[in-house]
């Protein structure tokens, strides 16, 4: 919080109160589509499934309705796709497809890698429409809900080939690395005994999501980062 204190036309000085807006108020609106569209219907799933006991199928359709509302909402109120309410409900609909699948232990292991394929296929699919879905995430983190790095972001994103690359490469990244997890298990599923691949299974979702956060980091994050800053800093220069 800053406090700015305005010379008078007579030489006294006042304060004024200080500013309104703090990086605290302007993370918030940055954070809030994560929040709506990924943590919410992610939460009440798991809130729906393990805190109240209802059956994967019931809390799956439960856990859908916010992403389906938002969905439907960009759609027809704002006439733009809510990529990541999308994809959640998409991922939704998959996991209500798989949960009427039964059969053999490994056919029950390889149907968990679902989920996975079908986030990595929409976020590559983001990609290729020029609307990078993992940006959602990745942007809040960079800014750190500072004004001047948010203008700075725009303006790169506008005008910047390198920046806008960097921005394509961190969800190409999480695209690719989801998809080969999904194909790692399905092949270990049918390959490795099961008590193995029912432990393995688990190391290997967390050790695709380091590799994507490490990956994507090296490749994405600490260039934007970089260009972000030096941005800054050169508004900062011309208006001195």
């Amino acid at each position: 919080m800053s406090i700015t204190a305005i010379e008078t036309s007579t030489g006294a000085t006042t304060v004024e109160a200080p500013a309104a807006t703090s990086a605290g108020v302007a993370a918030r609106p940055s954070f809030l589509p994560l929040i709506l569209d990924v943590a919410v219907p992610v939460g009440s799933y798991y809130l729906l499934k393990n805190g109240f006991g209802m059956s994967t199928m019931a809390a799956l359709g439960w856990s859908s309705v916010v992403p389906a509302v938002r969905t439907v909402w960009g759609a027809v109120k704002e006439r733009k796709a809510n990529a990541l309410a999308g994809l959640i409900l998409f991922v939704n609909v998959v996991g209500l497809a798989l949960s009427l699948v039964a059969g053999d232990p490994r056919l029950m292991l390889a149907k968990d890698s679902g989920v996975s394929s079908a986030i990595g296929i929409g976020i590559l699919v983001s990609v290729k429409l020029g609307r990078p879905m993992m940006t959602a995430g990745m942007k809040p983190f960079l800014i750190k809900g500072d004004a001047a790095k948010n203008a700075a972001w725009d303006r790169l994103a506008a005008g910047s080939p390198r920046f806008r690359k960097a921005e394509r490469t961190f969800s190409l990244v999480w695209g690719v690395v989801l998809l080969s997890e999904c194909v790692a298990r399905v092949v270990g599923a049918y390959t490795l005994p099961v008590d193995t691949m029912v432990w393995l299974g688990t190391v290997v979702m967390i050790g695709s999501i380091v590799v994507a956060m490490l990956v994507g980091g090296r490749l994405a994050v600490v260039p934007m980062e970089k260009m972000l800053e030096n941005e800054v800093a050169g508004t900062i220069q011309s208006k001195s």
